[in-house]
């Protein structure tokens, strides 16, 4: 299996360079495809009924376009010498940024994009809702710590939890499970359910042996903080990536995710695979 097509996702009026050399990376590695994306709200959309002036906007709207044709010039500069297949896709939306890419994402294999560490008012308009955005895309989300400069995919780990999710995910990683040397499956199971959760590892590193793929089961026994758990797994077997179903529930239209994966998405400590 391969990526064919990898869509990297730039954060308006920052420096993405770290984010599209990794990106550059991947898409060397894969003969891929590369599509850059970015998006940003009007600033009447995040003050809602308050007033602004025809002079204000249109100054706004021209700051949004500036700082867009920036991050084009950026992706095009990094990835033209790396990347034969390259395409720009840009909207000013009212809709929110999350659905914007989300709707895009359906002409990519993999999304790629970094942690949303919030930020001022203005900074939203600008910033996509990454919880939201991992519901929405269907397809995996490769998250990239600020300033990572490489993707380390030698080691990998597994956060196995027996549903819909963790299976998703783990199919979707198979082109970076293959790259990797050491794989380790993990699930955190209480005392009692020690032995059944050993023999779902067993079930899910035989299918990925049948990839090609040597996995190394181990199961872990909960304390009740699972994203503590799974993290300090993650740094005793020095893991580059972490891969994981991203578990949420839907109110109203926001996603309210899950603990482990919430964690996941703040810590930023090493790159995470995350499916829905």
């Amino acid at each position: 299996m391969s990526y064919a097509t990898l869509m990297v996702h730039l954060e308006l009026a920052k420096s993405n360079a770290d984010l599209l050399k990794i990106t550059g990376d991947l898409a060397e590695r894969f003969q891929a495809s590369v599509i850059g994306i970015a998006a940003c709200q009007p600033i009447q959309y995040v003050y809602g009924d308050g007033f602004i002036s025809g002079e204000v906007l249109d100054q706004n709207l021209a700051e949004i376009q500036k700082e867009a044709d920036a991050a084009e010039t950026e992706f095009r500069t990094v990835l033209g010498g790396r990347v034969t297949d390259l395409d720009w896709r840009f909207a000013i939306t009212s809709a929110s940024i999350a659905d914007f890419i989300g709707e895009e994402a359906r002409s990519a294999d993999l999304l790629i994009t970094k942690p949303d560490r919030g930020g001022s008012l203005l900074d939203r308009t600008r910033k996509v809702d990454i919880g939201d955005l991992i519901i929405r895309a269907g397809r995996p989300v490769l998250l990239v710590p600020t300033g990572a400069t490489r993707l380390s995919p030698e080691r990998v780990m597994i956060a196995w939890k027996d549903s819909r999710e963790a299976r998703r995910a783990t199919l979707d990683a198979l082109p970076l499970l293959e790259m990797a040397s050491h794989v380790t499956l993990v699930e955190i199971a209480s005392e009692d359910e020690t032995a059944q959760a050993g023999k779902r590892l067993d079930d899910v590193a035989d299918w990925l042996k049948r990839h090609g793929i040597a996995a190394v089961p181990l199961v872990v026994r909960a304390t009740g903080d699972d994203a503590s758990a799974i993290e300090a797994v993650a740094r005793e077997e020095s893991a580059g990536v972490i891969v994981a179903g991203a578990y949420g529930h839907s109110r109203l239209r926001e996603w309210v995710l899950g603990g482990v994966t919430a964690d996941l998405l703040m810590a930023a400590s090493r790159c995470a695979l995350l499916s829905h």
